[in-house]
């Protein structure tokens, strides 16, 4: 659905070309300081403008409408809500009867019965993360002093990430990229096994963002290929540290105190300049599809922040269900 957490609880709404998107954050503490000015910087670093990023910007201004008074939050729900002002949807027009190979185009009418909003990729939109990101300002303010931090680190294969940025959008085609998150001073025993463990929840954020793939934890799939002897991370000290962090700071579900570290697969963007082969079912035939619209050539590039605020997201809801823990005992 289009809500996640059991105390944080994070409820997402509208579509890309709609009137309004926004977010509901219910189970925030009462009394942190918020104010629209808040959430500036990570919006700034989600807006598109760069070279390899969609020409379509919003301002993205955000109208914080419930749960803060007096420049603090009141426990109550808060919604945040933002104004779409620069929708071109008659670009879309065509993609109903012949939809692009690697987007929702095809799922969603099937998945909807046909009554979904195909402008601009409707609720699938990479444009519906606005909300999540504003959840994760908050979030970033309740799991404090731990701070989360995301990178992309490589882009189409090359960590010459402007060159190979560059190349795809010379050639009018897109590219995907890995992003680093590295997760800091996370206080030890965070994690409810089996379902709700760290990875799991981490995961289950992190897969709920547009485009992502995959997700390796420490070593990830390298371990596969270590022994035993290479990959136990040796304790050095009565806090827990460890000498290597080939767990990436979870054992057992469980947080042991030293930094969670995982990095994120982005696939390159579906819709691309290039013209593609794919069904019509008007014609109900394959033919060729130019697709219209502005889209990104690398939208891994506009991604870390809202891998920070998917990550402070699910750490939020498990530092909350750690201090009702606590309280029972």
């Amino acid at each position: 659905m289009n809500s996640f957490g059991r105390l944080f609880r994070v409820s997402i709404f509208g579509e890309s070309h709609g009137i309004q998107i926004g977010a509901v954050i219910d189970g925030c503490p009462a009394g942190i300081e918020l104010s629209e000015k808040d959430l500036e910087y990570d919006f700034s670093r989600r807006r598109a403008g760069g070279l390899g990023t969609t020409p379509r910007i919003e301002p993205d201004l955000p109208r914080i409408v419930s749960g803060v008074y007096n420049g603090k939050t009141t426990g109550a729900p808060i919604t945040v809500v933002f104004e779409n002002t620069n929708t071109k949807s008659g670009d879309y027009s065509n993609l109903w009867d012949q939809p692009r190979p690697g987007h929702a185009d095809f799922t969603g009418q099937k998945k909807f019965g046909g009554y979904n909003d195909p402008r601009g990729g409707g609720h699938f939109s990479g444009r519906i993360t606005l909300g999540l990101v504003a959840a994760g300002v908050i979030a970033k303010k309740i799991i404090a002093p731990a701070t989360v931090s995301a990178t992309l680190i490589e882009a189409g294969g090359s960590a010459d990430i402007q060159k190979a940025v560059k190349e795809a959008v010379e050639q009018k085609d897109s590219i995907g990229g890995i992003i680093e998150c590295i997760c800091t001073g996370i206080s030890t025993g965070l994690g409810e096994p089996f379902f709700d463990s760290v990875e799991a929840l981490i995961a289950h954020m992190i897969f709920a963002v547009p485009a992502t793939k995959g997700i390796e934890f420490g070593s990830g799939f390298a371990s596969a290929r270590m022994k035993g002897s290479e990959h136990n991370d040796a304790i050095i000290d009565a806090t827990g540290t460890t000498k290597t962090n080939h767990a990436a700071g979870i054992n057992g579900g469980i947080t042991n105190g030293n930094d969670i570290v995982f990095r994120v697969a982005v696939k390159p963007t579906s819709s691309i300049g290039i013209p593609q082969q794919t069904f019509n079912f008007k014609h109900n035939t394959i033919e060729e599809l130019l697709i219209e619209g502005r889209h990104d050539a690398c939208i891994a590039l506009r991604i870390p922040v809202i891998i920070e605020a998917a990550t402070a997201v699910a750490l939020a809801d498990l530092y909350l269900l750690s201090q009702q823990r606590s309280r029972v005992f």
